[in-house]
């Protein structure tokens, strides 16, 4: 049984509330259960340096954890003077995610900054993020057209992601932070709306997982990045 009583397939309460930010050009506060990541996507006129000149535009992501995001207060990365190996880790992840979907030349020499902030993490918190951050996208990319800065829409498809493991023998759906920490096998998927795979995360934390239990994590993983495009489609309709 799982700690949440949720069936193996079931995702966590999930709710994508957008423009929460005033100054954003696009912004979702996601919530992943008791996962809850405030998403905002922040427009320049301006390509990076190594961009200029090539007529096309690029997407990235920043992310952080707020100091009190967690059980015990964690230590500002801006104090140590820069960010760490994980969130380093976690911010490339959610660039390369978004950039899959954007058609980078239609974007013109632009570049769109998401910044993905952990207000409460409850396990998921990058899976959250990349859901979020979709949403945040949609609305900068739809701000610019409303306003005639594109000749076509740069966004190409929905990107969204989950988590899932191998928890007590039984591969599980979204896993949160009690299963997460005892989980055997802990994985990440990310997925675009028409079925594309962007990439998979995997680590066995116990013992090593089979070929039979990474496809039944993806079979889950599917359903539940469907599930996830669907409130997406939902938000912005």
């Amino acid at each position: 049984m799982r700690p949440s009583k949720r069936a193996p397939d079931a995702l966590r309460p999930v709710s994508l509330e957008r423009a929460v930010a005033r100054y954003a050009e696009g912004s979702c506060f996601v919530k992943f259960g008791n996962t809850h990541v405030l998403c905002t996507a922040s427009l320049e006129e301006k390509p990076p340096p190594w961009l200029r000149g090539q007529g096309r535009g690029w997407v990235t992501a920043e992310y952080s954890m707020l100091p009190r995001a967690t059980l015990e207060r964690t230590r500002r990365e801006s104090t140590s003077g820069k960010p760490s190996g994980r969130t380093q880790e976690i911010q490339r992840l959610i660039g390369r995610s978004l950039r899959t979907i954007v058609d980078l030349q239609a974007l013109g020499e632009r570049q769109i900054t998401v910044d993905c902030d952990v207000i409460q993490a409850d396990g998921g918190t990058r899976t959250a993020a990349i859901t979020g951050a979709w949403v945040a996208l949609h609305d900068c990319i739809a701000w610019m057209t409303a306003r005639s800065m594109l000749k076509t829409s740069p966004l190409r498809d929905h990107v969204a992601a989950v988590s899932c493991g191998i928890y007590q023998g039984t591969p599980v759906l979204d896993l949160d932070y009690a299963e997460d920490s005892e989980a055997d096998t802990d994985a990440n998927f990310v997925m675009t709306g028409s079925g594309g795979i962007v990439e998979i995360q995997g680590t066995a934390e116990k013992t090593p997982f089979s070929q039979e239990e990474l496809l039944n994590l993806l079979d889950l993983a599917r359903g539940g990045c469907a599930r996830l495009v669907d409130l997406q489609k939902t938000a912005v309709a």
